[in-house]
Order: structure tokens, then C-alpha cells, then sequence
């Protein structure tokens, strides 16, 4: 039967998000029951592009990626995918009704990572939207549950706290991005003399992006707000340390929040969520 399947894909999914973010696994065990498989669903279908982009070096990265895009948009025409990960991401997207816009933009971006090296302002945002705006966006739908009014209302929120998440991402992963990938996100910076001055200016924009998308998050619904809020109070803690290191520490090693400092995140948020004060 389909149904054993359906329910082999989705573990696939849970461990593939369990096996590369204890962070994001951490939010999502915090959302209601019914929404945790299918936000394993899309983790897992962006995690697994993501990699192809970005790991797997030995192979043809172009083909694998044009295999994998042909397999997802053939799995939401027919319904099924002998891929489990993108098995288990097709059935959230035609249930919560995703839209294949935003699977495009999301493919454009990981294209983008096989031949881009460096970004002009415009390119930049045109990445962020894709990587990480519209994967909150994807997220949103499952949390609104078809209630289109609620969803644009939250969409301009959602849009910047990825956002927020995805240039944080960059300064934590600048090591591996620039001197191992010879990638170069963030415009207007020249990587060979990235100082605390240039470090700011990014911070600048993070901290804005920070401000109104934490604005959405009090008006999710009370099924996904704790979920949400803790992978923000995480993403906070992470750019707080980041602000508090120096640039060439950034350039030359991968900042990070350890698990005992997760775990003290994770009471804070919960005791926030239980005094109704997100």
C-alpha cells in the first residue's frame, strides 16, 4: 500500500532534518504534532538540494541538480516519487496547496550556487528570496492551513525573518563559503579586506530584518508560534555571538551555539510561551 510508503518517506524526511540541523530539528519538535511531519517534508526537500550544490564535489553538480529538479516537479504532477524525500515534500505540497512559484525561485537560487561566485546587490536579494524567504513562505502555508487572509498578512514577516536567518547563516559559514567555495554573498564587500566596519553594515541589515519578522511572529498561530519563536531565540543567541566576534575570528572559523546553550535557549523560550508573553 501507498500509506507504508508515504509513512517510510516522511521517516526519511524526519532523519535527514535530525541528521543535519539539531537546531531546526529543535524548532520543529516545539511546533503542534500535526504540523512537525510536513515541516520534516520541505527541511528535507531543501536540505538535499542544498547538498547537491554544496558537497557533493566529485560528481556533476549541474546534471544532479537538473535530475533532482526534473524528479520534483514530475513528483507534483503524478503525485508519488520513488525519491522519498521528495516523495514525502510532494504530498505537503499538494496538500497545503505551496505553489510552484515558490519551488522555483527556491530551484533558481541552488542554480545559482553552481556558477556565482560573488553578488551584486540585485543578485543577492534575488538569492535570499529564493534560498530562504520563500522557504519561510513554504512553512507559512502549512502553519495558516488554507487560510489564504492569514497567509498574506504574515507573508511580509515571514519573508524577513528568512531572510534575517539566511545572512545570518553567511557570517557563520564565511570560512567555508569564501575561503573553501570561493563564494562571495554579501555585495559591496571585498573579501579580502572584510573588517569590523564592513561586519557592521551587514549586522545593520540583519537587525532590521530581525525586528519586523520577530513582529510576525506573535500573530502566528498558537500551533506554530513556540516552533517559530525558538528557532528565532536561537538565530538571536547566534548573531549576538557573532556581533561579539571579532571579523577576522568570523572570516577564519565557524561560530557556533553549543547544546547546553540550546537547551538553556529552549527554557527561556518555552517559559516566554507559557507566561503568554510571544
Amino acid at each position: 500500500m501507498k500509506e507504508l510508503f508515504d509513512k517510510v518517506s516522511i521517516n526519511c524526511s524526519r532523519i535527514a532534518t535530525q541528521a543535519y540541523s539539531t537546531s531546526f530539528s529543535l524548532g520543529i519538535k516545539c511546533l503542534a504534532l500535526e504540523l512537525r511531519d510536513p515541516i520534516y517534508a520541505i527541511y528535507g526537500f531543501v536540505r538535499f538540494a542544498d547538498e547537491i550544490v554544496d558537497s557533493f564535489h566529485d560528481f556533476d553538480k549541474k546534471d544532479l541538480l537538473s535530475r533532482f529538479k526534473k524528479e520534483t516537479y514530475a513528483s507534483i504532477q503524478e503525485g508519488i516519487s520513488l525519491n522519498p524525500i521528495l516523495n514525502s515534500f510532494q504530498a505537503v505540497y499538494r496538500r497545503y496547496n505551496i505553489g510552484q512559484e515558490l519551488v522555483e525561485q527556491f530551484l533558481t537560487s541552488m542554480e545559482m550556487d553552481l556558477t556565482k561566485v560573488s553578488y551584486d546587490p540585485e543578485a543577492f536579494d534575488n538569492y535570499v528570496l529564493g534560498s530562504a524567504e520563500v522557504v519561510g513562505l513554504m512553512c507559512l502555508r502549512v502553519f495558516c492551513n488554507g487560510n489564504d487572509q492569514l497567509f498574506e498578512q504574515l507573508k511580509p514577516y515571514a519573508m524577513s525573518l528568512g531572510a534575517a536567518f539566511q545572512k545570518i547563516n553567511f557570517l557563520r559559514d564565511m570560512k567555508v563559503d569564501y575561503l573553501d567555495m570561493g563564494r562571495s554573498y554579501f555585495p559591496d564587500v571585498e573579501m579580502n579586506n572584510f573588517n569590523d566596519t564592513c561586519k557592521r553594515k551587514i549586522e545593520d541589515t540583519i537587525n532590521r530584518d530581525f525586528q519586523w519578522g520577530f513582529k510576525g511572529i506573535a500573530k502566528l498561530p498558537r500551533s506554530s508560534r513556540f516552533g517559530v519563536y525558538v528557532a528565532y531565540v536561537y538565530y538571536l543567541a547566534l548573531f549576538e555571538k557573532i556581533k561579539n566576534t571579532p571579523s577576522d575570528a568570523v572570516m577564519n572559523r565557524r561560530i557556533r551555539i553549543n547544546n547546553s546553550q540550546k537547551a538553556g535557549l529552549l527554557a527561556y523560550s518555552y517559559v516566554k510561551y507559557q507566561l503568554h508573553l510571544i
